[in-house]
């Protein structure tokens, strides 16, 4: 019977991805590997800097220029192509590689992410892995297929003693479980 791993989404069946992988046999992390050639854009390509400056200042925003920057600044989702199977006691933690902040200022911008066991094929969803990421670097850079995007680690949790019977079960993909 299978505990915990990797698979491949339908989509990409035959687009011949890797599984993640530890790099040495005391690794707690599992590289992970984008799915398709990608283009992250940097932060810097919009007027970034002056709405740091007017905000700093306390000055007016103009309405397109927020919209403008939020469009730039929001995070990009890089696929992987790639489901995991946990007991559910268990959650997958998506953190940098360390080298990636150094090499392409690529960071998820929130730290980590969080994959739930229940993510995994359910209804609405096949549970495709995606890294949620910011390019702070100055220019765009291009993350090609099978280049190391992020690791997990897989990871078990404990419930508090007021831990809330009744809860619904997924039905979403990315983003689901917070409405």
């Amino acid at each position: 019977m299978k505990k915990r791993g990797f698979e491949v989404v339908s989509k990409y069946q035959e687009q011949g991805l890797k599984l993640p992988v530890r790099a040495t046999k005391s690794a707690a992390g599992y590289d992970f590997y984008a799915a398709e050639d990608f283009v992250l854009p940097s932060i810097w390509k919009t007027n970034f800097i002056k709405i740091l400056y007017l905000l700093w200042h306390k000055k007016p925003l103009r309405p397109d220029a927020v919209t403008k920057a939020q469009k730039t600044l929001k995070p990009y989702l890089v696929p992987t192509g790639i489901k995991a199977y946990m007991p559910a006691d268990e959650f997958l933690l998506l953190a940098n590689r360390s080298s990636s902040p150094l090499k392409k200022g690529l960071v998820l911008p929130n730290g980590i992410g969080v994959v739930d066991a229940d993510y995994y094929n359910n209804a609405a969803n096949e549970g495709e892995i995606f890294f949620q990421l910011v390019n702070l670097n100055i220019t765009d850079q291009v993350i090609k297929k099978g280049e190391r995007v992020g690791q997990g680690i897989f990871m078990p949790y404990l419930l508090a003693d007021q831990d809330q019977g009744g809860l619904t079960e997924r039905t979403g993909g990315f983003g689901s479980s917070g409405k």
